[in-house]
């Protein structure tokens, strides 16, 4: 097999069926039925198979990874799926750091062409199953999955796991998860199973209801993370993660240590990347997908708290569904701005973040080509300068 064969059957997978990263919410599917039948024709004995389940806002990705990486610390051979992937789909699927092979990838895809299935697909249920497949091959010892989209109908929402996990609740995908926290809050609370301990990033009086409610009608153990002021979203993360990992991993010796390899071998053990990620020592770079208004928001918190002697230079583009009036109305009026559409047919154009009245009150030029804004910010005027790039997945795709 060459790199082109590769190539074409990725290809061929995005063009084939609809994908949420390209186009959106079309690409949503309110079903499991779907995949169901293609756990079945995969052959996947999902029963037999020891899962985590992660949902929520913001976080996932990070709190999956650092689970992973902790359980990969502990000795067990762990599979780790995410999304979206910025370079490469194989990023979704991994074994202990280690990607899916193009092989194995093209084997599957031709397996899906050479059926005739009756009913439509998306892309994320095909790349879910094409996991399991994956996972199931490699005898992994336990699987940290993070949800698409919502908890209640997402395709991953199939198994019956050890744990789950939901990060936080914040206004994202309304127009298919429902327009307040509450109604978002139900959605990710489907990933609640029967006796199954649920362990809550962020659970305030309006979303902890909810869940409680949830987990008490079906007797599944809940536990609510302790808040504390002045910590970045990494660390909240983090302690999230260890929150659950002791429930996991109940009473062993030298915790400490298996968790501070884990963050130590975050890269190494799950190839995490993008989440608040120093991307360069000098010029300082920071690279993160916070892309909705509770993202951006810790993301902005993080860097007011440790890089207060810093001037922020940020490089940013979004997608057109996103609620830019929440957002930009976060951004500090002393930070610089390079604002830039991206290659993908879902960004935000110029124009739209112009007219923004947020906008005009900041320091801001505008760009049409996110390699070039890139350039343009990276053109450092003191040592104290630092870029902090953020808005998309999209975005991070363009310029790495």
């Amino acid at each position: 097999m060459n790199i082109s064969d590769y190539s074409n059957k990725v290809n061929w997978l995005f063009n084939q069926f609809p994908v949420f990263q390209k186009v959106g919410a079309k690409a949503y599917k309110p079903t499991l039925d779907n995949t169901k039948s293609l756990i079945s024709f995969f052959s996947i004995p999902i029963d037999e198979m020891s899962f985590v389940h992660v949902a929520g806002t913001n976080g996932k990705g990070t709190t999956c990874s650092i689970v992973a990486s902790a359980l990969t610390e502990s000795g067990k051979k762990v599979g780790l799926f995410t999304s979206p992937h910025i370079k490469d789909f194989r990023e979704r699927i991994r074994v202990n750091g280690k990607m899916i092979s193009e092989n194995e990838v093209v084997h599957y895809i031709n397996m899906v062409q050479s059926h005739s299935f009756e009913f439509s697909p998306s892309f994320f249920e095909i790349t879910w199953a094409m996991a399991l497949a994956h996972f199931y091959k490699m005898d992994c010892d336990v699987v940290v999955v993070e949800t698409g989209l919502g908890g209640r109908l997402d395709a991953t929402n199939v198994i019956i796991p050890e744990l789950s996990i939901i990060t936080n609740i914040g206004l994202d995908h309304v127009a298919i998860l429902g327009g307040t926290r509450k109604l978002i809050a139900g959605e990710k609370a489907g990933i609640i199973k029967k006796g199954v301990p649920v362990v809550i990033g962020e659970g305030d009086e309006e979303v902890a209801p909810v869940f409680k409610e949830v987990a008490e009608a079906i007797e599944a153990p809940i536990y609510f993370l302790e808040n504390l002021q002045e910590v970045d979203a990494f660390q909240q993360n983090s302690n999230l993660a260890f929150k659950a990992l002791d429930i996991l991993l109940g009473d062993i010796s030298g915790k400490e240590t298996l968790y501070s390899n884990a963050i130590s071998k975050l890269y190494e053990n799950t190839g995490l990347f993008g989440r608040s990620q120093v991307y360069s020592e000098s010029p300082l770079i920071i690279l993160d997908a916070a892309h909705n208004p509770m993202g951006v928001e810790k993301l902005i918190r993080n860097i007011q708290l440790n890089y207060s002697y810093r001037n922020v230079r940020v490089l940013y583009g979004t997608s057109n569904d996103k609620d830019l009036d929440a957002i930009l109305g976060l951004f500090p009026v002393e930070w610089k701005y390079f604002f830039t559409e991206f290659s993908n047919n879902r960004s935000t154009r110029i124009q739209d973040l112009k007219e923004n009245s947020n906008v005009k009150q900041l320091n801001a030029k505008y760009f049409s080509n996110a390699k070039k804004a890139f350039t343009e910010a990276k053109s450092i005027e003191s040592e104290l300068d630092m870029i902090v790039v953020f808005g998309s997945f999209f975005l991070l795709e363009d310029i790495i």
